[in-house]
């Protein structure tokens, strides 16, 4: 059995986050000792490093919960587990294409030439007047 605190340090995953994943339903109650601290199992352990690592990989709260009810069934198809990664899949290209198209914009505006004074800095006028930008961001 562990303790709130052996959980957070084994998973590296903060104690009120814990209890925040207790409350959303992604971890069930957890059993009380005599003196009514939280117990966990070595099942726990791992669940709770199966969320961090979808939350690492940026999925949702309720994606994570499809995800562990499809762990919980070890004999159905694949299918809709391969549905959900490929919609991250697709969600992070996406931020990356927005997020190349930011880089682009700021090392423009940063490698425009302009003068010593604010009166004449380029990203100063850049951010006051979005006309200047060669991209919708």
């Amino acid at each position: 059995m562990l303790s709130i605190g052996d959980l957070a340090r084994d998973t590296g995953v903060k104690v009120p986050t814990i209890r925040y994943y207790e409350q959303m339903g992604l971890m069930a109650a957890a059993g009380r000792s005599d003196g009514n601290q939280r117990r966990y199992e070595p099942s726990d352990r791992e669940r709770l490093a199966f969320i961090k690592h979808a939350r690492g990989l940026g999925f949702s709260i309720d994606e994570i919960r499809e995800l562990l009810e499809l762990n919980a069934h070890p004999d159905q198809p694949c299918a809709h587990a391969d549905e959900i990664a490929e919609r991250q899949l697709a969600a992070v290209r996406e931020k990356i294409a927005k997020l190349r198209l930011l880089e682009d914009e700021l090392a423009r505006i940063v490698n425009h030439p302009h003068g010593d004074q604010v009166r004449d800095c380029y990203v100063i006028r850049s951010l006051a007047n979005h006309a200047l930008c060669e991209h919708d961001h």
